[in-house]
């Protein structure tokens, strides 16, 4: 199976979710590396950790994303240096050539066909997009079987469980029962996008990755989105 893996830049930030962690990093890449054995992985990481652009003030929001764009280079690769520091094969690609690879479809796809991580950075490359919908066109454009969004929760809920105990957990729902119930899964665009092309996504806790199984097949492991 081919995944598109989308993590969030905050879970690279460690416990306080800012800059870089080396420590947690490192973890994450020891756990992405353990799902290739089994399957091909492209990845596309949030750059929260170093900058949100629409929650930057002071900053015309065009240039915010830009920077916010950036971030998720940063990201991408510090997450390949520690997988290629594991032994794996890990290529970065980014719309941004100075500082990786050219994103161009085929050479990604090529790639992973060779069993390579393909960390894809830079977002759209286009400002008021945000990276879950950088993930969902990645994933169409690489002939993803999957799309998995690793968060700090176990699945999708109908409320934040950490601020209220009585959350409602869903282990499968449609794209249209998310959208109509704002239920924040991922961006309406994402969301859309998934729908009419019909591209499955996972939502699970980003620890849950050291058992991809359990993530594929279990939905008390994950919330199923189709």
């Amino acid at each position: 199976m081919r995944i598109l893996l989308k993590l969030s830049g905050e879970v690279l930030g460690g416990p306080q979710g800012l800059g870089l962690d080396a420590q947690a990093i490192g973890h994450f890449a020891t756990l992405i590396g353990h799902i290739t054995a089994k399957h091909q992985v492209a990845i596309v990481t949030g750059g929260g950790n170093i900058l949100r652009g629409k929650s930057t003030e002071g900053i015309d929001r065009s240039m915010a994303d830009q920077i916010g764009m950036m971030a998720t280079v940063i990201n991408a690769m510090t997450l390949q240096q520690h997988l290629l520091a594991r032994g794996y094969m890990a290529r970065t690609f980014s719309d941004v050539p100075s500082l990786a690879e050219p994103y161009v479809i085929t050479h990604a796809r090529a790639a992973l066909d060779l069993d390579a991580i393909v960390l894809v950075a830079g977002g759209t490359s286009n400002p008021y997009f945000t990276t879950d919908s950088a993930a969902a066109l990645r994933a169409l454009e690489l002939k993803c079987d999957l799309l998995i969004k690793a968060t700090k929760v176990d699945g999708v809920y109908d409320a934040d469980p950490f601020k209220n105990k009585d959350a409602k957990r869903f282990e499968t729902l449609t794209f249209q029962q998310a959208i109509d119930s704002k239920l924040g899964v991922m961006d309406l665009t994402a969301m859309v996008l998934c729908q009419e092309n019909h591209l499955p996504l996972r939502v699970c806790a980003v620890e849950a990755l050291s058992d991809i199984d359990s993530i594929l097949l279990d939905n008390k492991k994950s919330t199923l989105v189709h």
